[in-house]
């Protein structure tokens, strides 16, 4: 069947339609009872709306007085967007928390990026939150941003909703999106709503379990008229309420057992079961559409309060780190949601700012509470922190509050930690949370002071930024004799060199990128080193026996080590110096000096003497038997980016033209409206200065996306290029010390 959504005029109430108004728009007092609360995040790719979204659930919740945009010609720019440079570029850099109440029930609202540079900040929302809100282009459909989302929700086990936006753009296609998410996405997904026409003609929606059609009229949408669904799209909306109820019915028991029992379900009976499914994510409810013109908002903040779980609806876990289980791991206990202080209190640090105040810790609390005076612990390394102020988060602004639960996310002022670090009440110390999961930085660039003399608010700068974002490390390399940036990608890179431009008055020039390469062995091999000293006082003696042998491509940026070894001839205390010896060794491979990954070093047999054996001993013959393997045949790795690229179908020969210049391997094409997109795996080092060049043969139209996808060998050219210039660098390096001597 094809919806065809109807193209009609505008519509106008008739005298039995019904009016919601939600022109109070007054914030309700915050409930202390854990079903009035939700914890959610907006996430999507690229200018998918999640901001605009954003701001439209401020506003109907009556956090703000008036809406923004996020590109807007009043230069005030969407509240979520608060830096500067956000507002500049129309990008969220940072993710920003807010909370807002609707129809009694506190919503903390965390808005994400869409660039997969900034993925880190999605990661550890993610890892806070009980649900989502996926938001989905209704031209774009799923993208590759919106794969990276959805794993991350599949990671940490959060359930969402999906919102389809920009009903009102030209092409929008809603069905297509739908067939998106669960071919690219493998979602049980169905409609909840339809739309009342597309693009221009965009109306309203259909509400498909109450089966009424909703618009959304002046003042900015707040009223909501509720009238009859349009005749033409009667037949459509009784067939898709259909599909929604027997696709529930396949993840639900209850609703299936009424299904079999030909039972007739109430809407009551369909809006529960969806939620029990959709709380275990076997479902994903469908709403849609266009946050830019107003429309359907309400019914997703209902969606919300209906369908994603409360705080006593998940299942989170903590380690017992005082008792072990069988395989010699922390024991897990379930944390309690009740929001009393009768349990343990157990917070995670996920996020962390600096403000004018000093730094500023988000932290959600998962057991017991807190309160203002209150003095915590952090587990990490059993420091005391005294709770002096405690605050929630309105994106730049605060409001100051006494005490936090179970279930809150609120923010306190100077604390000294790190991101993932749990804090926990006196006799808890032996509790910790699950870190969360921080992306390995896949470029690296040069970066150097414009004036020397700002050397001091650089080393600030840095300081504090490294510290907010652990997917950004800067470190000065003494051999090339220059200061390193490592990040997700250039603009990563750029927006942090802009950054301390702006907040510390320091102008960085950012030099060629340099990428992450690796380098692994092919061939299993073995080492007998042994290592021995004598030079009058205690000497040094070590052996080591073993293999190192080729992890699976799958592994291939893993560097294992495993102790096979029995009996006393290497006692258990010196095992991790040889761990360590390795490691220290594999710091730079046998062909470019490129860090080794991919292989299990297998510690089978050594030797040991009573007095002269010691961990440095043990260490220089691990770093020793580490560096007779480079004998043997080594391959060097390169990143795999996964390539989206979306342009106008005039220049798809020359576009693709182009990627195969950059020894692209194609996955796919698709066509929509004029515009093609192309998928592809292309080597990171073969990327750079693309984003220039498409936009030059596309006459601007032009855009792609990129994202790490995995490890593979390097060409030819590519090593020895890399090998070539390691060379001139020795060179010049040792020219440089023949001057410097004269």
């Amino acid at each position: 069947m094809k919806l065809t959504f109807g193209q009609s005029n505008t519509f106008t109430p008739c005298a039995a339609c019904t009016v919601k108004t939600y022109s109070t728009r007054k914030m309700g007092d915050v409930t202390l009872d854990s079903s009035m609360i939700r914890n959610i995040g907006i996430s999507a790719h690229i200018d998918s709306g999640k901001t605009t979204l954003t701001e439209r659930l401020l506003y109907y919740t009556g956090k703000l007085a008036e809406m923004h945009e996020v590109r807007g010609k009043d230069n005030v720019g969407a509240k979520m967007d608060f830096m500067e440079l956000e507002r500049q570029r129309g990008i969220t850099i940072q993710s920003a928390a807010t909370y807002v109440n609707w129809k009694g029930t506190n919503i903390n609202i965390i808005d994400t990026p869409g660039h997969v540079d900034f993925t880190v900040e999605v990661e550890r929302a993610l890892r806070v939150l009980d649900g989502a809100v996926l938001v989905l282009c209704a031209v774009g459909g799923v993208q590759s941003q919106s794969i990276t989302v959805n794993r991350q929700m599949k990671r940490y086990n959060v359930p969402c909703l999906a919102f389809i936006n920009k009903l009102d753009r030209m092409g929008s296609n809603p069905v297509r999106v739908l067939t998106q998410l669960k071919s690219k996405l493998n979602h049980n997904a169905e409609f909840i709503q339809l739309p009342i026409g597309l693009e221009k003609d965009q109306e309203g929606i259909v509400d498909l379990i109450e089966m009424k059609a909703l618009y959304f009229g002046e003042p900015s949408g707040l009223n909501i008229i509720e009238d009859e669904i349009p005749a033409h799209l009667r037949t459509e909306a009784k067939e898709r309420r259909q599909r929604l109820i027997e696709a529930v019915c396949n993840v639900d028991d209850v609703l299936g057992e009424m299904f079999l029992e030909e039972k007739e379900p109430t809407n009551d009976d369909i809006k529960a079961a969806i939620r029990r499914s959709c709380i275990k994510r076997a479902f994903t409810p469908v709403f849609m559409g266009t946050a830019l013109k107003n429309k359907g908002i309400q019914p997703l903040l209902d969606g919300v309060i209906d369908y994603l779980p409360t705080p006593t609806e998940v299942q989170n876990e903590c380690l017992n780190n005082a008792e072990l289980d069988e395989n010699g791991s922390p024991s897990k206990i379930i944390l309690s949601s009740e929001r009393t202080t009768d349990k343990p209190f157990v917070g995670l640090a996920f996020k962390l700012e600096a403000g004018k105040f000093g730094q500023l810790t988000y932290m959600r609390v998962y057991q017991g509470g807190m309160k203002k005076g209150d003095t915590i612990i952090n587990t990490r390394n059993n420091k005391k922190v005294r709770v002096s102020r405690l605050v929630r988060m309105n994106a730049d602004e605060m409001e100051d509050i006494t005490e936090a639960y179970a279930g809150d996310i609120c923010a306190l002022f100077g604390v000294d930690c790190a991101g993932g670090d749990t804090f926990v009440n006196k006799g808890s110390t032996q509790l910790s949370l699950e870190s969360m999961y921080v992306p390995d930085p896949v470029i690296s660039m040069s970066i150097k002071l414009a004036n020397k003399q700002d050397q001091e608010n650089f080393s600030k700068g840095i300081s504090r930024f490294t510290k907010e974002d652990p997917t950004f490390k800067v470190a000065f390399d003494p051999e090339l004799g220059e200061t390193i940036a490592t990040g997700m990608g250039e603009l990563h890179l750029d927006i942090y060199a802009q950054r301390l431009e702006r907040e510390y008055k320091t102008k960085c020039i950012l030099g060629k990128p340099k990428v992450s390469f690796r380098e692994t062995l092919l061939q299993p091999c073995e080492f007998d080193y042994w290592h021995k000293k004598q030079s009058g006082g205690r000497g040094e003696y070590a052996r080591v026996i073993g293999t190192v042998e080729p992890l699976p491509p799958d592994e291939n940026t893993k560097l294992v080590f495993k102790d096979y070894t029995t009996g006393t001839n290497i006692p258990k205390s010196y095992i991790p110096a040889i761990e360590r010896g390795f490691r220290k060794c594999y710091e730079k491979g046998p062909l470019a000096e490129q860090k080794v990954s991919g292989v299990l070093i297998k510690l089978k047999d050594g030797d040991a003497h009573a007095v002269d054996s010691s961990d440095w001993a043990f260490e220089q013959a691990a770093v020793q038997a580490g560096l007779d393997t480079y004998t043997y045949d080594w391959a060097m790795l390169e990143p795999i980016m996964t390539v989206e690229v979306n342009a106008p179908q005039e220049y798809q020969g020359s576009v693709l033209a182009g990627l195969t210049k950059r020894n692209a391997i194609f996955l796919g094409t698709d066509s929509n409206e004029g515009y093609f997109t192309s998928y592809c795996e292309v080597p990171l080092n073969m990327m750079f200065g693309y984003s220039t060049e498409l936009r030059t043969m596309t006459q601007g139209q032009g855009e792609f996306t990129m994202e790490y996808s995995k490890y593979c060998p390097a060409a030819e050219d590519t090593v020895r290029l890399l090998t070539e210039s390691l060379e001139q660098e020795a060179n010049k390096g040792t020219q440089e010390k023949k001057r410097k001597k004269n």
